[in-house]
């Protein structure tokens, strides 16, 4: 035999130590330990998303171990132990993942969405890059702003059916506002959305160090302007324009819906019309200040301040609070559902509560929070079953919304022709 059973012994002990590890990692990433922070954000990332296909790697190292004579001595009998109680905790993140419908049927509850929407096949739940979807055509690369020397452009997602009076939604991508591209995000949601009769444009904008804030959000109200002026060519309901985004895009998505029609965003534009009819942040960034202490430090002093800001915190606060969503709070608000993970380390859960209690507190719209059970950052771009179950539920709310602005509308048409309307009544002569 090549290798003696005492060293193949030592071997698996070794292997299902680093299984473990990764295990436990998932359950207690690292946060405050700026040499681990990163590792620890992917080995916590890929484990809790894919935890079956890590149960499967380990499975067919145990067999091949085993059939060497791993088990004929200690090390890999504490080896076996060891691997057996990581899958465990494997199995446990699974079983989160799957249970987040529970957590999206108490956020929605009392809305009611239509009954023809589509579940997320569950034939995706181990295919972790399946997001195109059946009956949806993609057009790439459509140019919507010429700005600095610069095409921004956008893609469109939507039912290969024709039809008219859609509704839309804005997907913004993620990336620290410094990198990211409309090819690498947000598909999952975009394809479900797209299959159930949605059109969707996944937007490209300006990134940082070139851009400087607000030019991002700048570039995306010109887009929210083009879709609303392409309407009739993508057969959109001009009325109803959703956003959504995840990380800086979650940023992006909450401004844009608590800043709609501010021209100070709108130069050149300001009469356009820039309200969006329900957002959908996850795992957003709310807060420019790190008022909660959850951000590390270099998080403003390596990022926001020399790279996006450019500016300086303590000579221009106000700067940084007119950028954080949840300064920008107010009654008019349109429908939010806030998604995020209790384990995301780059943005802390902390501050999304934060930002959904103050919506909250002063918005007269409907404010929904999903808090996602062992979620990590940027969960969604595996189409795990914790998207899965993500998918569905921002299906559930945004059909919801659709269906009670559509009867408000109804409602507000039959008041205006009633014969009993103020302007259909006819007055009363008395003598």
């Amino acid at each position: 035999m090549w290798l003696s059973e005492t060293l193949v012994a030592w071997l698996f002990l070794g292997l299902s130590l680093v299984g473990a590890v990764f295990t436990l990692n998932a359950f207690i990433p690292v946060r405050r330990i700026p040499a681990l922070f990163v590792p620890s954000f992917f080995g916590s990332w890929l484990t809790a998303e894919l935890a079956l296909h890590h149960i499967v790697w380990q499975a067919i190292a145990t067999v091949l171990f085993v059939q060497l004579g791993a088990l004929s001595q200690w090390p890999g009998l504490v080896g076996m132990g060891i691997t057996i109680a990581s899958w465990l905790g494997l199995l446990i993140l699974f079983h989160d993942g799957r249970r987040t419908h529970h957590v999206f049927d108490d956020a929605l509850l009392g809305l009611e969405a239509p009954a023809e929407t589509q579940r997320l096949p569950l034939s995706q739940l181990v295919m972790p890059f399946r997001f195109r979807r059946r009956g949806v055509k993609v057009t790439r690369d459509v140019i919507y702003r010429k700005v600095s020397g610069r095409h921004l452009k956008l893609d469109v997602a939507m039912p290969e059916e024709p039809g008219t009076g859609r509704p839309a939604i804005m997907q913004i991508h993620g990336g620290a506002w410094i990198i990211g591209d409309k090819r690498e995000q947000g598909w999952p949601l975009i394809g479900h959305l797209a299959a159930n009769g949605w059109v969707c444009f996944n937007v490209n904008y300006r990134l940082s160090p070139a851009a400087t804030w607000p030019d991002h959000l700048v570039d995306l109200k010109c887009a929210l302007e083009w879709i609303r002026d392409h309407a009739d060519e993508y057969g959109v309901d001009p009325d109803f324009v959703a956003v959504t985004g995840g990380s800086a895009g979650g940023h992006l998505t909450a401004m844009m819906a608590l800043t709609a029609n501010d021209p100070e965003y709108q130069p050149g534009f300001e009469g356009a019309d820039t309200s969006v009819q329900a957002a959908v942040p996850v795992y957003g960034v709310y807060d420019f200040t790190n008022r909660l202490g959850t951000m590390l430090p270099r998080f403003r002093h390596q990022m926001l301040e020399p790279i996006i800001m450019k500016a300086f915190f303590d000579e221009e606060p106000q700067k940084f609070r007119r950028a954080s969503p949840i300064d920008r709070v107010h009654a008019d608000a349109p429908p939010f559902l806030i998604v995020h993970g209790d384990r995301d380390t780059l943005a802390p859960v902390e501050d999304a509560r934060s930002f959904a209690d103050a919506l909250q507190s002063v918005s007269r719209a409907p404010v929904m929070y999903a808090e996602l059970r062992g979620a990590q950052h940027a969960f969604d771009v595996f189409a795990s079953p914790r998207t899965a179950r993500m998918l569905d539920g921002t299906l559930r709310f945004l059909s919801a919304i659709r269906d009670g602005a559509k009867s408000a509308v109804a409602h507000h048409e039959a008041e205006r022709f009633s014969p009993t309307s103020a302007e259909q009544r006819v007055p009363v002569e008395h003598p």
